[in-house]
Parts: C-alpha cells; structure tokens; sequence
C-alpha cells in the first residue's frame, strides 16, 4: 500500500474555495485515498481564520495533524496566533521529513504549502528523496518546483473545489505509481460514502422533485398575492418564477447525476437556462445530460492532465453548454410537447368528469401513498400542473385527503382517545398536519390499528376529492393548512371542503374509538 503526506496551509485563494473548512478538505482527500487503497501517513495543516493573503502575525490559527491516539483522522493539536502556529510545527516538519529519508512516505499533496519556512524540513527531504509531489497553490508550487523536487502535476487553485483537488491530486499519484484509482465522487461522510451506482441507477424523479418542491410552492406564493388589489404587479415577478422552474430541476438533476456538487450545480444553472423552452420535462433532460457530461469530461480530463482549473471549466462549462445546445435546438419542443400532452390529459378528464375525476384521486391517494407511489407519480403531476398555473387539482386533493384527513384522524385521538396515552402520540402530528401540512404518515398507528378509521380515511379522502371536483377548486400541497385556501382557486370553498373532510374524518374515528372500547370491554366481562 502506498502512503501519502498531506503538506499545506488554508492559503490565500485556497481559503475561499475549501481551506476555511480542514476538516472538509482534508475528509475530501480521505476519501480519494481510500478508493485508491492509499494511506495517509502524515499530515501537516494549518488553517488560518483568515485568508494568508491578509493574515498577520496575531492572526487566529490552528494545526491538523496525526496523532499517536489517533493515527486515521487529523485532529486539531494546537491552537494560537498565526506567529505561534508556524513556530509550533518545526517539530512535525522535522519529523515527516525524516519518515521521508526513511522511505515511508511515497508522494506528497501539498496545498498552498510554505517550502520557505513552515515546511522547509519536508520540501529539503523530499528534493533528496526525489518523492513524487501533486499539488495546487500557484506560488508555493512555484517555489517547490524550483527547489527541483519532483513535480507530478501543479495547478492553481482558481475555479477548483475541495472534491476536483481531492480527485485530481490522487489520480497523478495513482498514474505516476501505475495503480488503478476509480475517483469516489458521492458523499464525503464517512458514514455515508459515495453511491457507488451506474448513471442510470443514481436517476430518481422523486430525488429531483422532492427537492424542488420549495420553489414550487413560492412561485404559488406569488400568484395568490399577485390577486389582492394593489398587488397586481407580481405576476410579472410569478411569470419570471415560472420561467425559472426549468434550471431549478436542471440543477437538481445535473447534481444528482455526476456527484460532484459545485461543478454539477454550475453545469445545471447552464443547461437549464438554454433549456426553458422545454418547460419542467425541458430542464430534467438538460440537467441529466449535463451530469452525464460533467462525469465524463471530469474524468477525460484527469485522464489527459489538464490542470484542474482547466478541468472544472471544462467540465462545468462545456458539459453545461453542450447539453443546453442539444435542449435549446433539438429536444426542447419534445419536451415541451411531452409536458403539455400530460397537462392536456389532466385537464381532459376533469372536463370530462371533474366529480369522478375528484373521487378516483381522492380514494387512490392513500393507497398510493402506502405503496410508495406518490412521490413516483402523483407529486411530479402535481408539479407539471402547478408549472401551468400556479396551482394543481391533483394539489387539492393532496392537503385535503391527505393532511386534512390525517388530521382529523390525530383530532378524534386527541379529543377521544382509546387509550389515555394516544392523546400524546397524536398532539404533535395533529400540530404538524395543521401548522405545515404535511406527516400525514402520523395517522399511521391509528389507521394500522383500526380497520374502520382506515377505512373511513379512503372513504372521506374520496369524498374530499369529489367535492373539490364538484366545485373545481384548484390548490397547493405542503404549506400550512390555514394558508392553503388562500393559495387555491377558491378560498371559501377550499376552506368548507377542508373543514368539512376533517370534521367528517374526525367524528367517523371518535365512533370507531367508541366502538372499540365497548368490544373490549364485553369480552373482558364475559370472561369475569
């Protein structure tokens, strides 16, 4: 196994892309190291509050290094003015230089190093030992090399993040040494590691529409101010919104594809703005093939060792530009087609049916929840709806055979509870359902349960859903249910509705609690 110094400072412009968080940069190249089976055998970090560009003498700073009680994990050994920091580590610089003369170190990562004074032990070493060195920070690496140490790959710091350094810094290493190194491009917890899955298999809707959820939901915000008098003007800003939809989930999905966070977010933000026209279906394709790209150019990049500002421009740039040209040019009126054909559908059965229409949606919505299928199905309808108009019948029927039925289920338990101690279970889902509208999963225990109170939950999420057909009321999922007439098509009407479905739901559960009770009680008699 081959091991590794990791040498440096938080830098000047170091500082402001990574190097103000250590534990993060250095957890980066953890990780790197550990999907190519290197080992860190020592490392030398100060980080400093403040850019060394600024940075005084009486700067706060801190050093990273292994200790002997802990040997796997940098930790904070010393903590001081910037002065006292540089004197502090003569020691450590001393120590690794002699791990390198001895042959126990293979490669150097230096970062914004100084082979001047901080880290001139390491440096002098690592010239004699000729130690393959990568690294980035334009002057020290300058320096470095004019000492005559062996140079590997040197870049700037500009346009790169802590991941790209990471990535980059052990793939010369690895190439240099002749090792396979797949880069681990996922998470950078430990607890949570990279996906490890095919591009195919990191694609999820639910991981793109969840998220995206928020900007839904203020572009509704916007449209129901937008009626008040005097406030008629926002609907140039809800148009803007809407316009902005398309790189919302463009980002969301360039970033779930590649992994490889502030790059995949850059080619996102380009691919979704080239990709407006094709609407919310648009800025998916977009943003799923900017990821691709981004992944692909990263690692050809690497392959060819470009310097990693060059690769993060490539990669983020040109992925992003390509994939909102293809978009813009050829695929963004399919898109668009797409998504007004399932509008289109939509609308058609409600004209065809609205009362029918309300009841087959309110009497699925429960079973598709239990079954995992709404996030899959019913939340991207919603928000194709919403892309239209602001608001969505499929909306409705969520807050109102959902939240408001869930509610009035946590209501009956907390007003007439079977057991004293269900009235504390119920409270806070009852508070939620109300106050955010949303875990409607609280209703769970009190549906599983009792057969007749889940029951009774289909049959009122039903009914919700015909009347809001009858009336054609139009609304919005996950905002508080005190909020949500207001951001529908109808106020009084969506409140009476909401009213009505959790009072229904409420009394239904009361008599099956009621019922209940008395069963229990007969048998326990009978067996007196």
């Amino acid at each position: 196994m081959k091991k590794i110094a990791i040498i440096g400072s938080s830098g000047g412009n170091l500082y402001n892309l990574g190097g103000a968080e250590p534990e993060k940069l250095l957890q980066e190249i953890y990780q790197q190291c550990d999907a190519a089976d290197v080992q860190v055998a020592a490392v030398q970090f100060i980080a400093a509050d403040a850019s060394m560009d600024v940075a005084k003498a009486d700067t706060p700073a801190s050093v990273y290094a292994l200790t002997p009680e802990n040997p796997l994990k940098p930790q904070r050994i010393f903590q001081g003015k910037l002065s006292e920091v540089n004197a502090s580590v003569v020691e450590s610089d001393n120590r690794i230089a002699q791990m390198i003369r001895n042959g126990e170190i293979d490669g150097i990562v230096v970062m914004s190093a100084d082979p001047q004074k901080a880290n001139q032990a390491v440096f002098a070493a690592a010239v004699e030992m000729k130690t393959p060195i990568v690294g980035t920070g334009g002057t020290s690496m300058a320096l470095v090399a004019a000492k005559g140490a062996n140079v590997v790959a040197t870049s700037g710091t500009t346009g790169t993040t802590s991941r790209t350094r990471a990535v980059s810094f052990v793939a010369s290493l690895c190439k240099h040494w002749g090792i396979k190194y797949k880069p681990q491009l996922g998470s950078a917890s430990p607890s949570q590691g990279g996906s490890g899955k095919s591009l195919l298999k990191r694609f999820n809707i639910r991981s793109i529409m969840i998220p995206a959820l928020p900007g839904f939901i203020a572009m509704a915000i916007v449209l129901a101010l937008s009626h008040i008098p005097g406030l008629e003007k926002l609907n140039d800003i809800f148009e803007i919104l809407l316009k902005g939809l398309p790189v919302l989930v463009a980002v969301l999905a360039a970033k779930q594809i590649s992994e490889l966070d502030e790059v995949s977010i850059v080619a996102g933000v380009v691919a979704g703005v080239l990709s407006v026209e094709g609407g919310l279906i648009g800025g998916i394709l977009g943003g799923v093939m900017a990821g691709v790209l981004v992944r692909w150019l990263f690692e050809l990049c690497l392959n060819w060792r470009f310097p990693m500002t060059t690769v993060n421009i490539v990669a983020g740039g040109i992925s992003g530009l390509a994939a909102g040209l293809i978009m813009h040019y050829l695929l963004s009126p399919l898109a668009l087609s797409a998504g007004n054909y399932i509008k289109l559908a939509i609308e058609s059965t409600l004209a065809f049916s609205p009362v029918l229409a309300g009841l087959l949606a309110g009497l699925v919505i429960w079973p598709a929840i239990l079954g995992g299928v709404y996030h899959a199905v019913i939340l991207p309808l919603v928000l194709l709806e919403m892309e239209k108009s602001g608001v969505s019948f499929l909306g409705a029927v969520d807050m109102v055979g959902l939240v408001m039925v869930a509610a009035g289920i946590n209501l009956a338990n907390v007003i007439a509870p079977r057991e004293k101690s269900e009235a504390a279970v119920a409270t806070p889902g009852l508070l939620i359902n109300m106050g955010f509208g949303t875990f409607v999963e609280s209703a769970y225990p009190f549906m599983f349960a009792n057969k007749i109170v889940f029951g009774s939950a289909i049959f009122w999420a039903g009914m919700g859903g015909m009347m809001l057909g009858f009336f054609n009321i139009k609304g919005v999922a996950y905002v508080p249910a005190f909020a949500s007439p207001f951001l529908s098509s109808n106020a009084l009407q969506m409140a009476l509705v909401m009213f009505a479905v959790m009072a229904m739901t409420c009394i239904t559960t009361i008599i099956a609690n009621r019922f209940r009770a008395v069963v229990q009680k007969e048998p326990a008699a009978q067996a007196r």
